[in-house]
């Protein structure tokens, strides 16, 4: 074999496993961006409910005023960072939405008959729906990011992944809020009779 042949073969076998991690790297990023599509449609269903469960709450605890004034601007910070496509922002602002949230459901507890109503037990139990669709979303987003970031680190697509534009991606956190409110253990009581 001559070596002109030799080094065809060879630049042949390296476009070819080029190509394959290309096209590897592509298909991984299309799953985080869908992945991330799909965290972004449930964040937009739990954003389109907190209207109506403050309005509810509104009609039995209308002094409250500070608690629902902070739900809403915290809603509203999420939907500006959902629209800013920057999943760090989007952790945090998703975080401090879910401690207010949080509050506003104490509410209930000081609210028998709030806590009665239909309505609110309707929005309540929607939201709690939604919350778990989010949580299962974010970890399949996390998964898409992490079997992503791992493959664009692994030899030899570390080589191609940087020069072709495949950057790292962030992982969906939960957020400091959201992360001490879910250490907090819930504190049990009985009362004496």
């Amino acid at each position: 074999m001559s070596t002109t042949l030799i080094v065809v073969i060879v630049l042949v076998l390296l476009v070819v496993i080029g190509i394959g991690i290309y096209n590897r790297l592509v298909a991984l990023r299309q799953r985080c961006n869908q992945a991330f599509a799909d965290v972004d449609v449930q964040l937009k269903q739990r954003h389109d409910l907190v209207p109506n469960l403050v309005e509810t709450v509104k009609g039995y605890a209308s002094h409250e005023r500070e608690t629902l004034e902070a739900v809403i601007q915290a809603r509203n910070q999420a939907v500006k960072a959902e629209g800013s496509g920057n999943v760090a922002a989007m952790s945090q602002a998703e975080g401090v939405l879910g401690a207010t949230l949080g509050r506003l459901f104490a509410l209930s507890e000081a609210y028998p008959d709030l806590k009665a109503n239909a309505n609110f037990q309707q929005l309540q139990a929607e939201l709690s729906d939604i919350e778990n669709k989010i949580a299962a979303a974010r970890r399949f987003f996390n998964n898409a990011v992490g079997e992503y970031n791992t493959s664009r680190e692994q030899f030899p697509a570390v080589v191609f992944a940087g020069p072709l534009g495949f950057a790292p991606r962030e992982f969906f956190d939960l957020g400091e809020a959201e992360r001490d409110r879910l250490d907090d253990a819930p504190q049990v009581s009985f009362g004496k009779p």
